[in-house]
């Protein structure tokens, strides 16, 4: 057992003392996505000392993140890390007891069931409404809880949902709204302090939900960090929930999709039509005569003077300077194969 001093000056918090400690030392949890939200929930859980943390995510640092995500810096962004990467690395550094696992992959119908069915508890600091209905449904369907977080401009929300419980997301939400509808940090902004705010109460709320304390439940808290306001909906279970009431995981047993635009960021993710492994270094070193190309250990970049692809392993790509997914596809096929 690792030794508790580190950790003394929230034992004398807790009601049971060192025992709640040992709880939280031999716990585990996933992040789903480790950008504004996930980076600060990271740091915040493995400073606190629970036992095992994955870190999702499928996306590199990049230099427009630094003005919000805590565990990232300027090296992080030249080099074009993977974000699960380098926050572990940071995280490592700060708290070596912690067990941190960085997974970079997509989160997608066909793996998600797989990265959540060993943790205590799953926590949502995804960027968009597709993924969060498909945690959603795995979450209910493993009957794990998980914490909904959302950001954007001056506001943020939060919502915890134990399966058979609590009201699930698609009681707030039934559906999501048609792409481009929404505003995204990239078109509507961000402030940097209510991610803080958020990511702390999404982990005030995991500490006591591991530690086996009475967390908030029905109710979705919403802060308006400019106006100093924190409000606290009731949120009730809906009668024709897809989900709740019908059992049906529509995103669950949805078709993955092989070319998706990224919301807000003129970029497009393509995912592979079958299991493949690429030599990326290979790779580099022949695109490096038709453009600039670099691998950094995890991750091929390459710039045509036009686009920028970002290749992974696994043959997952994101091409920025579009958000074309037929141009994108063109883009991959000529550089990377069909």
């Amino acid at each position: 057992m690792p030794s508790l001093e580190r950790y003394s000056r929230q034992i004398v918090l807790w009601r049971r003392g060192e025992e709640d400690q040992i709880r939280l030392l031999k716990s585990s949890v996933a992040i789903i996505g480790c950008g504004a939200l996930g980076s600060c929930i990271a740091e915040l859980l493995t400073r606190a000392g629970v036992g095992r943390i994955k870190l999702i995510d499928r996306d590199v640092v990049d230099l427009t993140n630094l003005q919000r995500q805590v565990l990232f810096d300027e090296y992080d962004a030249e080099k074009l890390l993977p974000k699960a990467i380098a926050a572990a690395n940071k995280l490592r550094a700060v708290n070596s007891e912690v067990e941190i696992l960085p997974i970079v992959e997509d989160v997608n119908p066909s793996n998600v069931l797989e990265l959540i069915k060993d943790v205590d508890l799953v926590i949502d600091a995804t960027d968009n409404l597709e993924t969060r209905f498909l945690i959603n449904d795995a979450c209910h369907k493993l009957g794990k809880p998980w914490i909904h977080g959302a950001v954007l401009r001056t506001y943020g929300m939060v919502m915890n949902i134990i399966p058979g419980e609590t009201p699930c997301l698609r009681c707030l939400i039934p559906n999501p709204p048609p792409p481009g509808s929404l505003p995204t940090c990239e078109t509507a902004g961000i402030m940097n302090t209510i991610v803080m705010i958020v990511s702390s109460i999404q982990a005030t709320e995991a500490l006591k939900f591991l530690m086996g304390y009475d967390i908030v439940k029905n109710e979705l808290i919403y802060i308006d960090a400019w106006n100093l306001r924190l409000s606290r909906l009731k949120v009730r279970r809906r009668e024709k929930c897809p989900l709740c009431s019908e059992g049906r995981y529509e995103y669950l047993e949805g078709r993955r999709a092989y070319a998706q635009a990224l919301c807000g960021r003129n970029a497009v993710q393509i995912l592979p039509s079958r299991e493949i492994k690429l030599n990326l270094e290979e790779l580099a070193q022949r695109l490096s005569r038709i453009g600039k190309a670099s691998y950094n250990g995890y991750i091929l970049s390459f710039d045509d003077g036009r686009y920028r692809l970002i290749l992974f392993p696994d043959g997952r790509a994101i091409i920025k300077g579009t958000s074309d997914v037929k141009v994108a596809k063109s883009v991959y096929t000529r550089y990377v194969g069909g």
